[in-house]
């Protein structure tokens, strides 16, 4: 560069003693040429300047150096044009590429979505065979090496410089990267994780010979005061540990070999990476989330066993896991009085539902009207909703009861199709989804909240303001104790898989009891020694994915202090109404649903709150 310095100054010097402007039109770009060297050189040698006939001679000497340093800047300028060629070769080879792979992957994805929503409703085999033929079709586009490989050597070449594109590369890239695996490795894994799931399924707990489903595991659990009664039914449902614990972990170190035969460190780290979440980020959110929520759950913790002992008739200090209620403690025992189900059961849920969502500037009745929303022969029983197309083609499947639980279904559920609609369709077609799978459930769970709002139902169910009034402290506490709860679970969720991942061979019977006594604070039984952790099915089907639940949560909180705090003006980020606000609507369908995934998610999130995602803003709302 020091040289190229020099000759262009030696140049200049020439340029100047014929009266040449000192500009050099190289490749139709100006460079502007100063004098340091010229300068620097009469500074050294000041006779220089004054000596004309040596000064002529010197030009006459460079003259010919001058012509043949122009050919070298000729051709570095052509040369310089060699990248720009190529990156528009390149960018053109990517436009092509995920032509074809749009052109694979659309109507395949659709159909997907389309044969799961009529299996969904109909309960048919045929139906279930359809969109298992789909989803093994798509699995196939994703798992094609040549295609994969252009994809991963134009993304290696670093010459995709548009932000929509390199962000488009991404995704495709990390949709693509966990399909590229050994055939075998995977054929056994998913023969592995049916197996594991057939054993959950076929499983029934015993109790002195008389065997029961996991609903009536859980209805005694919940109903039972017999102290004896509850360790029986919470002992026997623990029995599938020892069933399933010798394949879940032969399936973890599975999944530990592929993610580290496509450079990962452990199955986790992959899981995480591939879904667009920096582990270590995740791992400060959650200590944060610990630190603030801690002391306050000890606390409430307190309350509530005063409260469970006196009803059990036992010591607070005698009790055990059998004893919350439910057979993980992820759900806050029952230790209020308040019943909101009575709130709704005259009530049109669709039409509430319906109007709140018009109400705040989003029109959900042409969703409405593609949905299923009440119960059939053969449907299935839960709730969700789907995209069909990522063009528009929205559906809820739910099934109606007039009350609280299904209302707050609703509302969750038409959260999920709110985002969905209000995304931006010329965003290319991988990034019309929401930044991430918690990002839309973190609209569902806000909107889902709001059924539990006794300012919402005095708005919205039009209860008056004595009942509104009665039931606004209880509610709010019901509320509160079944998000601390829940949190402090998925603690022990989020920290045992990513430990079990990074050492499958410790003894995970005493990691999981250290992680349930230092989260949810309950004592591990005496001298029990069985692989607990092994009787939660998710460990095994839907791995390393609960800890988003929480991530949701927190968002929600976030994105509601910001509306409390900038648009609806007030200082209640406890129990908001929302109610007719569409400056609400406005800001969620700009700030959040419109950009998609356009922009990874904690960048989405700073853009519509001023901050990254924090724990800070779900400690308000539900520990202070």
């Amino acid at each position: 560069m020091l040289i190229v310095r020099l000759a262009l100054n030696i140049i200049l010097i020439f340029l100047n003693h014929h009266g040449i402007k000192n500009v050099l039109i190289v490749n139709d770009e100006k460079v502007q040429i100063f004098f340091p060297f010229y300068l620097s050189f009469q500074n050294i040698f000041p006779n220089f300047a004054k000596n004309r006939k040596l000064k002529k001679c010197f030009m006459k000497k460079m003259s010919d150096l001058y012509f043949a340093v122009l050919i070298c800047l000729f051709a570095v300028g052509c040369g310089n044009n060699q990248p720009n060629s190529n990156i528009t070769d390149m960018n053109k080879k990517y436009d092509s590429l995920v032509k074809v792979f749009d052109g694979k992957i659309i109507p395949l994805y659709k159909e997907a979505n389309l044969s799961y929503w009529n299996a969904s409703i109909t309960g048919k085999d045929e139906d279930y065979k359809k969109s298992s033929d789909a989803e093994i079709a798509v699995n196939k586009v994703l798992a094609d090496t040549t295609l994969f490989a252009t994809f991963k050597k134009i993304k290696e070449s670093g010459q995709i410089t548009d932000e929509l594109k390199k962000r488009e590369l991404q995704m495709i890239y990390n949709g693509m990267l966990p399909k590229q695996i050994d055939s075998i490795k995977m054929k056994a894994m998913v023969e592995l994780g049916n197996q594991i799931e057939q054993k959950f399924s076929v499983f029934r707990a015993d109790i002195d010979g008389k065997k029961l489903s996991d609903n009536e595991i859980e209805d005694v659990l919940s109903n039972s005061t017999d102290s004896k009664k509850l360790e029986s039914a919470w002992v026997a449902v623990k029995q599938v540990g020892p069933v399933v614990a010798g394949d879940i972990i032969k399936l973890v170190k599975l999944r530990n070999e592929v993610a580290k035969s496509i450079g990962f460190n452990n199955y986790h780290e992959m899981k995480l990476t591939l879904d667009d979440q920096d582990p270590n980020e995740v791992a400060k959110i959650f200590d944060e989330l610990d630190n603030l929520t801690s002391s306050t759950f000890a606390t409430l913790k307190s309350e509530m066993d005063n409260i469970l002992a006196k009803r059990l008739k036992i010591k607070k200090e005698n009790l055990m896991p059998w004893h919350y209620q439910n057979r993980f403690f992820q759900e806050a025992p029952k230790i209020y009085n308040v019943d909101l189900n009575s709130y709704f059961k005259d009530k049109d849920i669709v039409l509430l539902t319906k109007d709140f969502y018009a109400g705040i500037g989003m029109d959900i009745s042409d969703i409405i009207k593609h949905s299923d929303l009440f119960e059939k022969p053969g449907k299935n029983q839960h709730a969700y909703c789907t995209d069909i197309d990522n063009e528009g083609d929205i559906r809820v499947l739910c099934n109606i009861k007039q009350n609280h639980n299904w209302m707050s279904t609703m509302l969750h559920e038409f959260g999920h199709a709110s985002y969905d609609k209000y995304i931006n369709g010329s965003l290319p077609y991988v990034l019309r989804e929401p930044a991430h799978t918690f990002t839309t459930e973190a609209i569902a769970m806000m909107m889902g909240r709001l059924a539990s709002n006794a300012q919402w139902m005095h708005d919205m169910a039009k209860i008056n303001d004595k009942e509104k009034q009665k039931i606004a402290e209880e509610s709010f506490k019901m509320l509160r104790l079944e998000q601390l709860v829940f949190s402090r679970w998925v603690q022990v969720m989020y920290h045992f898989e990513k430990s079990l991942y990074e050492n499958p061979d410790q003894d995970l019977n005493t990691l999981w009891w250290n992680l349930v006594e230092k989260y949810q604070m309950i004592k591990r039984p005496a001298n029990r020694n069985q692989p607990d952790w092994a009787t939660k099915i998710h460990i095994a089907t839907s791995p390393c994915y609960y800890h988003n639940y929480l991530l949701g949560e927190l968002l929600a909180s976030q994105l509601n202090y910001y509306i409390v705090t900038n648009i609806i003006k007030g200082i209640d980020y406890k129990n908001p109404s929302y109610v007719n606000n569409k400056e609400i609507g406005n800001y969620l369908i700009e700030k959040v649903f419109n950009p998609g995934r356009k922009y990874y998610w904690n960048n989405m999130i700073e853009k519509a709150t001023g901050e990254k995602l924090t724990a800070k803003y779900y400690a308000k709302q539900f520990v202070k």
